[in-house]
């Protein structure tokens, strides 16, 4: 029988756990976030050509929206595998399936080479990026989540939280430089370096997660043999936890679409040059860094609830002055209103929720109840905001509704937020009579 675990391997592991979060999920919002940037720069035209530039951009949008409608067929495949499997072999799995998926898409010959199988490839392939990135992300959380401590695992999971902004950053920069080039060899090759970099980061993620040991509350559950069978079913029945996270996290994906990947059609259509708009972009990213894991240390302290209802009503508050500061067409003004926006009112509400989700469920379930709850809450919030917008934006010709679905998904999570109890204290530890823990139901303010 091999020795307990001293406190230090304990310690020693729980960073190599949140290191193999961090890159991991950067890795896979790299890859998602650089195909909504890319299409709203140049898809509409590649693949969906000879129809009004507007409806190009939504047809662009739409297959950007087919990676979200996916997301939660992953969290509920990989979630059931994860659950009766292991965290650990989900998450290399989901990896292996975004790098892929993403190197494909920069080898993809255009509508010009091969027709309308172009954009039917490209959605397939999108489809399969969102299956991934939605089995990636519970697994990834719970993994910190579940090595962590009870006072810190705010903290901890922030640093699987702090994966997307870095993505982001990644992608812009790639994005951006690549952008330097002139337009008609970003539109011939340049596109395709991004995607074709996923491979060299991919590899990095793989290293680092193959040195990670399973979940240790996991593992118990599989040494008793006692795994739920079919964990959907067991969460399914009592669907109120699932339906909360998912309002919960509305608001916060409703920013991150609206203020990172639709930002850059709107902001360069009203005249912003597109190295000014991912310069913003990136400044946002790098702040983003910086208060997400501050948030997740204060819902340490004080709760999940008070920081992320500070982010949701800081980010209504703010959505119609935001919009404005766009429409300055100033690089100060748009860098401010981004960074106000997503940097750290959408941090706000975004940081606290992989402890809070994941503490909404007991273990036999938790992959796929935190996965379900994430992933429809992107799927909502995310998934149809930029087509929506471009569509309303175009029948209006103002930004208005832009202004109106970042103020309306805020408030749906502020809102939401009085229906959930406080979770910063709550035991991981699964009770014996129910596979979902009693403080995620019957929540009250």
């Amino acid at each position: 029988m091999p020795p307990s675990p001293t406190a230090s391997d304990r310690t020693r592991q729980l960073r190599r756990v949140a290191l193999s979060g961090l890159l991991g999920t950067a890795v896979e919002f790299y890859d998602f976030l650089v195909y909504g940037t890319v299409a709203a720069l140049v898809f509409g035209e590649l693949f969906f050509p000879g129809a009004d530039p507007a409806v190009g951009t939504i047809a662009a949008f739409g297959t950007f929206a087919a990676g979200y409608v996916a997301r939660p067929i992953g969290g509920i495949v990989f979630g059931h595998f994860g659950d009766r499997l292991g965290r650990k072999k989900m998450l290399l799995l989901t990896m292996g399936l975004m790098g892929g998926a993403s190197f494909l898409i920069g080898l993809l010959p255009t509508y010009d080479t091969i027709g309308v199988w172009a954009p039917v490839l490209l959605i397939t392939l999108r489809v399969i990026q969102g299956i991934a990135i939605g089995g990636e992300w519970g697994g990834a959380t719970l993994m910190v989540v579940e090595h962590a401590g009870e006072k810190r695992r705010g903290l901890w999971s922030s640093f699987t939280q702090m994966g997307a902004p870095l993505g982001s950053l990644i992608s812009a920069a790639v994005v951006a430089l690549v952008s330097t080039l002139p337009k008609d060899q970003f539109a011939a090759w340049g596109w395709r370096v991004p995607f074709l970099l996923s491979v060299l980061l991919l590899g990095v993620g793989l290293f680092v997660r193959l040195q990670v040991v399973e979940s240790p509350l996991f593992a118990e559950v599989k040494k008793e043999r006692a795994e739920s069978r079919l964990p959907i079913l067991d969460v399914l029945k009592r669907p109120r936890p699932v339906l909360l996270a998912c309002c919960v996290g509305i608001g916060a994906f409703t920013a991150q679409s609206l203020l990172t990947s639709y930002l850059i059609s709107y902001a360069t259509g009203i005249g912003h040059p597109r190295p000014q708009v991912l310069t913003a972009l990136t400044v946002s990213a790098a702040v983003a860094l910086v208060v997400l894991p501050c948030a997740s240390a204060l819902s340490d302290r004080i709760g999940r609830r008070p920081v992320v209802l500070a982010g949701a009503l800081l980010s209504a508050a703010t959505a119609f002055p935001v919009l404005a500061l766009v429409d300055r067409k100033s690089s100060g003004a748009l860098i401010l209103a981004v960074v106000i926006g997503h940097g750290i009112s959408q941090s706000l509400m975004y940081g606290p929720l992989g402890a809070l989700f994941s503490e909404m469920f007991g273990t036999k379930v938790r992959y796929t109840g935190a996965s379900l709850g994430y992933q429809g809450a992107t799927l909502v919030g995310a998934g149809f905001s930029p087509l929506i917008a471009t569509s309303l934006v175009a029948s209006s010709g103002n930004g208005t509704p832009v202004a109106l679905l970042l103020c309306g998904g805020s408030l749906i999570t502020a809102l939401t937020v009085f229906l959930v109890r406080e979770t910063n204290r709550a035991s991981l530890t699964d009770p014996a009579s129910e596979l979902p823990t009693p403080h995620t139901e019957e929540i009250t303010a």
